[in-house]
């Protein structure tokens, strides 16, 4: 029997990633990421060709026969009908209005039923639920933290995006001081010293006091921020991706200790798929099986009314 194979797609800014998914063990399958630099204010055809050809070259890889296609895309974006409606953002402007399922299915030679989308955020969150660090949760809440603050709440097995990013938090929105810009203007600050980002500030966590001042707060900011929506929204599980991910065990024991201290119960975890977790996500769009096994219709009243409002 053919193993049930679906190619996963993350499309970003200034990226593509392309890679074919097995459903079955919830991997990557090996030596299949293909990868390109994309410039989003290119025209409409300039950036669709260039799509297609990492969608084609990471196919030519594909056992199957049978093409299918999940797509991890930043929106604003109507998912469901694979149209961009991104337009007050400098990027992909020429896409506005588009119903890229249809220029793809057209392109590639697909049929568009076998073409589906996912918001980013969610997309991140629906990989680590399907394959990852959220496997085995229902109520899994997820935040990528970078450049910008992603979101997505996950209920019974479906993603969504939660666009938190906004939110009133303290003197500003969350993301004033949930994103890399925040550790930078913080420590400068502190120490009256500059550092290019959260790496560079980690490798200074051991000996710079300053730094470890640095990610103390930005534990206690996270705490303080996490307390009122997990509580919302009942979630079981915490699960933190992004580039600061990547300094969790600076900032993870100030963010457990206050949330402990506040009687939140959440588990905190870290990402396990990492830059994978969205194109396993967007591929798990393609697997019937788990969609049906998570449909609305097997979930109670209060899960389905949280599922129709996305």
């Amino acid at each position: 029997m053919e193993k049930p194979v679906a190619l996963g797609v993350d499309i970003g800014g200034t990226h593509i990633t392309a890679a074919l998914v097995d459903l079955e063990t919830r991997t990557i399958v090996h030596n299949s990421i293909e990868r390109n630099a994309i410039d989003s204010q290119e025209s409409k055809e300039v950036i669709l060709t260039a799509w297609c050809e990492i969608i084609k070259k990471a196919f030519e890889k594909s056992p199957s026969d049978v093409k299918l296609i999940g797509i991890a895309m930043p929106g604003p974006f109507d998912y469901e009908q694979g149209i961009s409606l991104i337009k007050d953002q400098d990027k992909f402007k020429a896409l506005y209005g588009v119903n890229i399922k249809d220029e793809l299915s057209k392109r590639l030679s697909i049929d568009a039923a076998n073409i589906h989308f996912i918001n980013d955020a969610a997309g991140f969150l629906q990989g680590e639920v399907f394959g990852g660090a959220g496997r085995g949760n229902s109520n899994v809440l997820g935040l990528t933290l970078g450049t910008g603050l992603g979101s997505a709440y996950c209920v019974g097995g479906v993603a969504k995006d939660a666009d938190l990013w906004n939110s009133p938090f303290l003197n500003g929105i969350a993301e004033d001081y949930l994103s890399t810009r925040w550790f930078v203007k913080r420590y400068q600050q502190l120490s009256n010293n500059t550092v290019a980002g959260v790496k560079e500030l980690t490798a200074l966590n051991a000996t710079d006091y300053s730094a470890t001042r640095v990610f103390m707060e930005f534990g206690y900011n996270l705490a303080q921020f996490l307390m009122p929506v997990i509580k919302k929204n009942k979630s079981d599980v915490v699960i933190i991706g992004g580039n600061i991910s990547g300094a969790f065990a600076a900032f993870s024991p100030e963010l457990i200790a206050t949330l402990k201290g506040n009687s939140i119960d959440a588990d905190i975890r870290v990402t396990k798929l990492k830059e994978n977790a969205a194109l396993i996500g967007a591929a798990s769009c393609c697997d019937v099986t788990f969609r049906h096994e998570n449909t609305a219709e097997s979930l109670g009243d209060e899960v389905k009314s949280f599922i129709n409002k996305g």
